[in-house]
């Protein structure tokens, strides 16, 4: 069944089922307007809540960063303070646009011919100080390392000068208001002691704050091939980048330096099988980081072990059925996304048609798989034709790791259950009625309507196994779930959609 989980049998005994959850509609950002064109420089590539959930950052492919703070819980602090101003303490969690500011701009690399995109691939919170933010943001080249903080606003308030003693702005030359003084360039005075009175003006610092974005440093020249992640170590000191065949390893006080610690290159590029898809720290162990590839394998990673670490310590992988394979095997087998769970026991990653999840104590298999779109396998062919295989979707699981959630197309996303015998799936649209159907027009002639990226003018429109339109053009690939509370970020095109339960 279309967006059913399939368990593994584990030894583990079953968890007592999940109340289902009933999703509702919270904010959205950008919504777009009927019969707008959205820019493609506006389009969302990166979402990023931090680690406490108060603050949301995006990132798009013009290269901008826009914070987003979290408003209620400063309403009211306490229980008694909700109580007395007739508050639930339930309430969902609500955010504000906080401020924005251009990270990346567009470069061409002279040495290689190659013009580099201002798009943001990745956001990643770093630890506060002392009030202030700070994060990195990466485009296909260049790591940059921000930090956003609140400052008070300084005005110019008044001039130090007795204009008594003085001549005033403008005055005629030689004029004075004073006999016994000379005048001196600047509009000052000479009095008989021959210090001269300046107009300096007068710095005050008022109650007025705004937002200032700093770039503290800047982590360039270090990988040939486009950057696909970067992750936090939990030493909040260092920090990953990978590009499709290297993993380096920086300090945030270093930009200058960085150190290879997983390299597979082949001498000979035509020998050359898979490629790194994504790479990510371990939430606690700071010595222990996963990246997955292209083949559909994940790779666990001890850098106790040695400097370069192109041993791994575990392999996670899924054995094909024998006579199965075929031309497009491969290509949907491919890791578009991991992410550890937060208490770090469980590896959640997403291919093109499957989200599956580890054990980080048994690599014989994941220990579930959820069917995104099924109803798309007969269609591999056509996908391939207009380069919707190659669709890069991110994943996300919720804090207690009871429910992970992925995007599709059509501008929906999925929301599975993780216990053991419960199969509960919720499809959501990205619109301000998240449950409504889609709806069923059967008889409609399809045509293609492909804009961008299109080979051979395959389809982009067509039906579900529920009978429900699909449409290839519009899709959901970014997603993030707050760290603690049943509320999630999507982005659809332009526009930021927040939904809670």
């Amino acid at each position: 069944m279309n967006g059913a989980a399939t368990p593994e049998p584990t030894e583990a005994s079953a968890p007592t089922p999940q109340a289902p959850l009933e999703w509702r509609f919270s904010q959205v950002f950008g919504e777009r307007g009927t019969g707008k064109d959205v820019q493609d420089v506006d389009i969302i590539s990166a979402i990023e809540f931090n680690k406490s959930g108060h603050h949301l950052a995006t990132g798009d492919r013009g290269g901008r960063v826009v914070l987003f703070e979290r408003t209620d819980f400063k309403d009211h602090v306490s229980r008694k303070e909700a109580e007395k101003a007739d508050y639930s303490i339930s309430r969902h969690p609500e955010f504000r646009y906080k401020t924005e500011f251009q990270s990346h701009e567009p470069e061409f690399d002279y040495l290689k011919s190659l013009e580099i995109e201002e798009k943001i691939n990745k956001i990643k919170w770093c630890q506060e100080t002392n009030g202030a933010s700070f994060l990195l943001s990466t485009n296909d080249k260049t790591i940059k390392f921000w930090k956003v903080q609140e400052k008070k606003v300084k005005k110019i308030w008044d001039m130090n000068m007795d204009t008594s003693n003085g001549p005033l702005n403008g005055s005629p030359a030689g004029s004075t208001m004073c006999g016994s003084s000379k005048l001196v360039p600047n509009g000052g005075i000479l009095k008989h002691g021959g210090l001269p009175l300046l107009r300096l003006p007068v710095v005050v610092t008022s109650q007025e704050t705004s937002l200032a974005a700093n770039c503290r440093r800047v982590y360039a020249h270090a990988h040939d091939y486009h950057i696909n992640s970067i992750s936090n170590n939990s030493d909040g000191e260092t920090f990953i980048s990978a590009d499709d065949l290297r993993i380096n390893l920086w300090n945030l006080e270093i930009s200058n330096q960085s150190f290879n610690i997983v390299d597979v290159k082949p001498t000979n590029m035509e020998d050359l099988t898979e490629v790194i898809t994504c790479a990510e720290f371990h939430p606690s162990h700071c010595n222990t980081l996963a990246y997955s590839s292209s083949k559909g394998s994940i790779r666990l990673v001890d850098l106790r072990q040695s400097a370069l670490c192109d041993t791994h310590s575990k392999l996670f992988e899924q054995h094909e059925a024998p006579g199965s394979r075929s031309f497009f095997t491969e290509i949907i087998a491919s890791i578009s996304d991991i992410k550890f769970s937060i208490d770090g026991r469980h590896i959640l990653s997403r291919d093109y048609m499957t989200l599956k999840l580890w054990d980080v104590n048994m690599n014989s298999g994941p220990v579930a798989t959820f069917q995104v779109h099924e109803y798309l396998r007969p269609k591999l062919c056509d996908l391939y034709e207009n380069d919707s295989i190659f669709d890069k979707f991110e994943c996300c699981q919720s804090g207690d790791g009871l429910r992970v959630a992925t995007g599709s197309y059509s501008n929906i996303f999925r929301v599975f259950n993780c216990s053991a015998g419960d199969d509960e799936v919720t499809t959501l649209e990205a619109t301000r009625s998240p449950t409504r159907r889609q709806t069923q027009n059967p008889a409609r002639p399809m045509r293609s309507t492909i804009t961008r990226g299109g080979r051979r003018g395959a389809e982009n429109t067509g039906i579900d196994a529920n009978g429900n339109t699909y449409d290839l053009s519009t899709k959901l690939l970014h997603l993030a779930w707050h760290p603690t509370e049943n509320l999630i970020a999507c982005a659809a095109a332009n526009s930021l959609y927040m939904y809670y339960a």
